[in-house]
């Protein structure tokens, strides 16, 4: 499965699903180093993150997993701003999801308006639960997940807090 064709529309945003050709604007939407603050990592040169962009579009090796991966634009700017992105797991029925926008978006609520969108999307699947990793500090990630019906268990994997959303 791929995200192909698969729009996901807010009163603000459309998920788009993520191409190739979205990866010269994105650098540049990403090119901020405190994005990576709590993520690690530096920010990908255009270049970079069209090879990164291609791995993931041709989808994951693992024939138990699928990715899928949106950039997020805000239609009234006609601005790429960020992007959403999940993993299902078909062995144990889960979807972890991710965020991120860009510096010059972010405090709008860009974000939150992303991950519940997408959350509300997911649980159309047969997904049992849906989790996210967010480091203990970020608070504003904290937010997002919260808004977007996560919950933070006890549990951490590399450090991070893992919050959950149990499906229906």
């Amino acid at each position: 499965m791929t995200t192909s064709g698969t729009d996901i529309r807010t009163p603000r945003l459309d998920l788009l699903p993520l191409g190739t050709e979205h990866a010269a604007e994105m650098a540049g939407v990403l090119a901020d180093p405190a994005l990576h603050h709590f993520i690690g990592g530096a920010p990908y040169t255009p270049d970079a993150l069209a090879a990164r962009y291609r791995r993931l579009v041709a989808g994951s090796p693992d024939p138990e997993v699928t990715w899928l991966n949106w950039v997020v634009l805000l239609r009234g700017e006609s601005r790429l701003t960020g992007t959403v992105q999940a993993t299902l797991s078909a062995a144990n029925g889960t979807a972890e999801i991710a965020w991120v926008v860009g510096t010059p978006w972010q405090g709008r609520g860009i974000a939150k308006e992303a991950a519940a969108a997408l959350v509300t999307w997911l649980t159309a699947y047969p997904v049992r639960g849906i989790t996210a990793h967010i480091h203990p500090d970020h608070h504003a990630s904290a937010a997002v997940a919260r808004a977007a019906g996560l919950a933070p268990t006890p549990d951490r994997q590399d450090g991070e807090v893992r919050w959950e959303f149990v499906c229906p």
